[in-house]
């Protein structure tokens, strides 16, 4: 039960995040025991460059706790879906925070929301909807790689968000999300190689009462023809953005101050003694001296409510009989 809520002590086979420094961030299950390559029972000891950690001593510790270890030290932390993220087991190319902030914040979700996600990949995305969305909401996630669908569904089971998930094996471009889902979801979110074939079926999973969709597409490509798809199906307040996180490095610098009498004197013609210039230190932040890679794209669309969907048909059938 490592994921759902916070406690203030580890239990057994609670996931752990091992915290060394910025750079050495590790997930360990707390657990006595472990199974080797050959499949035999022995002794869980997580190496790190510290030295190692047997993790049964783990069990008890309350989170936050520095843990000691034969070259140094060491925190072990609560898991969030921002610390999962950057120590997940890859299976896919995964969504990173940023991106994720964005799409929670654009898809307006809040606890109750029910969403629905494809696909599922090493379930980083999946973590952060679902703490967006609990306790009352539901994710319903899809895959087309059955044994990747099969193990984030083992993980949601052993992180405790079972009760908040439904990992689902299917091709949704080809079969759609299935009737059980029709005019039920809050917003869908599509990570996919032709988003577009699965747009018709998202506005069939969208409630009557409206809802937002997502698309993260690493090329403009992708991106125009979901567009094309959308303003089709009569979508709305459509907008395409990347995300690209910028660090500023807070430094004191040395500045030089403007001498008005100096530059007046300059002005006037009349010759003055040039004195050295005085400097003020102050605080300033400087910007990085590369950007950032580009990630992805993130289209994001309204569907309206079912009546003024209706009442745009109508106007726009309107427009075409005073036409004719």
């Amino acid at each position: 039960m490592s994921f759902d809520g916070y406690k203030d002590k580890i239990e057994e086979g609670d996931t752990v995040i091992l915290y060394l420094t910025i750079t050495q961030v590790y997930c360990i299950k707390a657990e006595p025991k472990t199974l080797n390559k050959k499949g035999n029972l022995i002794e869980n000891v997580f190496q790190t460059p510290y030295g190692a950690l047997k993790c049964a001593e783990l069990i008890g510790k309350y989170y936050g706790s520095k843990i000691s270890l034969s070259k140094g030290w060491g925190y072990v932390l609560q898991p969030t879906p921002e610390l999962w993220t950057i120590t997940l087991p890859h299976r896919t190319q995964i969504i990173y925070t940023p991106d994720m902030s964005m799409i929670i914040l654009q898809l307006e979700l809040c606890p109750g929301s029910i969403v629905v996600e494809s696909g599922t990949g090493s379930g980083s995305l999946s973590h952060g909807l679902i703490r967006a969305i609990k306790p009352h909401g539901h994710l319903y996630t899809f895959d087309f790689h059955k044994t990747r669908a099969e193990t984030a569904q083992e993980e949601f089971k052993d992180h405790g968000l079972a009760n908040y998930v439904t990992v689902t094996h299917r091709d949704v471009c080809e079969n759609g999300f299935g009737d059980d889902l029709d005019n039920k979801a809050n917003a869908v979110f599509l990570d996919l190689p032709h988003p577009w074939l699965a747009i018709p079926h998202s506005l069939k999973s969208l409630k009557q009462t409206g809802g937002r969709l997502c698309s993260f597409s690493p090329c403009i490509e992708q991106v125009q023809k979901s567009c094309l798809m959308l303003l089709k199906l009569g979508f709305q307040e459509i907008q395409t953005m990347e995300v690209l996180q910028t660090q500023y490095a807070v430094q004191q610098r040395s500045l030089p101050v403007v001498n008005l009498d100096f530059l007046k004197s300059e002005k006037d013609g009349t010759e003055t003694e040039k004195k050295d210039r005085e400097m003020i230190k102050t605080i300033t932040a400087i910007p990085p001296p590369t950007q950032p890679g580009h990630t992805g794209y993130l289209t994001f669309a309204t569907l309206p409510p079912i009546w003024a969907r209706n009442l745009q048909i109508s106007l726009n059938q309107d427009d075409i009989n005073d036409a004719d």
